[in-house]
C-alpha cells in the first residue's frame, strides 16, 4: 500500500484550470481499482492518495500520467507501508 503526498508548486488558479482532466485521471484510477482514497490538503496546498493493489513501478507510471505531474504543478512524495492492523471497517486493508 502507499501513501502519495501532492504539494502543489503552482498558483492555485492553475491548478483549478487543471482540476478537471485531474479528476477525470483520478476516476480512471478508482476504476482500475488501485485508489482508495484521495482528498485536499488543509490548508489548500496540495492532496493526498491511499494507493493499493499496484506496484511501485506502476504506481509510478500512473502517477507520471496525472495532467498536475504533466504541467508541472505538483511534486510527488511515495511512502510504501504495509498495514498490520486496521479499525473495523477497514479489515480488507490487512494483507
Amino acid at each position: 500500500m502507499f501513501v502519495v503526498i501532492l504539494t502543489y508548486r503552482a498558483d492555485l488558479s492553475r491548478i483549478d484550470a487543471a482540476l478537471q482532466d485531474h479528476i477525470a485521471w483520478l476516476d480512471q484510477q478508482y476504476a482500475d481499482g488501485v485508489f482508495i482514497a484521495s482528498g485536499r490538503r488543509v490548508p489548500r496546498v496540495g492532496g493526498v492518495i491511499l494507493a493499493g493493489n499496484v506496484s511501485s513501478a506502476d504506481l509510478e507510471r500512473r502517477l507520471s500520467a496525472d495532467p498536475f505531474r504533466q504541467q508541472g504543478l505538483a511534486e510527488y512524495a511515495v511512502t510504501e507501508f504495509v498495514p498490520s492492523r486496521a479499525a473495523e471497517g477497514f479489515e480488507r486493508l490487512v494483507p
